[in-house]
């Protein structure tokens, strides 16, 4: 969701312009949780909208002010760019998962992943995460001499546990970055 968002301009170069040395990995459930969030955007969105609607409404009952009217336009105008931003988003969206459909590969959700993630709750609060990660977990280990680093937006569950860390250095995931600019900068001290 992080390019779908805008959050991370340099991803999707790198989804389109992927350097032969890198394999771009992603667990099947990351796909499953960006529709998710999707669906959570386009509720806000709604919500945003309908918030907006009752404003306009209220203004175009105003006689007396001689800001309504310009209001009225104003909102009409935040309510129409919303909605083309929330297009943009879902086109983002869309164009990412194509990408990543046929540049990366994809770390399918098994049994026994599950299972390790019921029974060791490394990311304790929020268990999408948790089977995230024990997904990451299971492809580092399955690939012990190729170099793995791990880049994800989310901060708060990846970065900032050190629980996390931990697993990931132990399964031989060698960095962790937030923002693909850091990725490709680091990519290109190491070529």
């Amino acid at each position: 969701m992080s390019i779908a968002t805008g959050r991370d301009p340099q991803a999707s170069t790198l989804l389109m312009q992927t350097p032969a040395s890198v394999q771009l990995t992603i667990p099947s459930i990351c796909y499953m949780e960006s529709f998710s969030a999707l669906e959570d955007e386009v509720k806000r969105n709604n919500y945003f909208k309908q918030q907006i609607d009752n404003q306009i409404s209220e203004a175009n009952r105003d006689f007396t002010s001689h800001h309504a009217r310009s209001l009225s336009f104003n909102l009409g105008q935040s309510r129409n760019d919303h909605e083309r931003r929330l297009q943009d988003i879902k086109l983002r969206l869309h164009e990412s998962i194509e990408q990543l459909s046929q540049n990366g590969e994809m770390i399918a959700l098994t049994t026994n992943i599950i299972q390790e993630s019921l029974n060791n709750m490394i990311i304790a609060k929020d268990p999408t995460d948790n089977l995230i990660l024990h997904c990451i977990l299971s492809h580092a280990r399955l690939h012990p001499t190729e170099t793995k680093v791990f880049l994800s937006g989310n901060i708060k569950e990846f970065r900032q546990l050190p629980e996390v860390q931990d697993a990931l250095q132990q399964a031989g995931v060698e960095k962790y970055f937030s923002r693909t600019e850091d990725f490709l900068g680091w990519l290109q001290s190491h070529s």
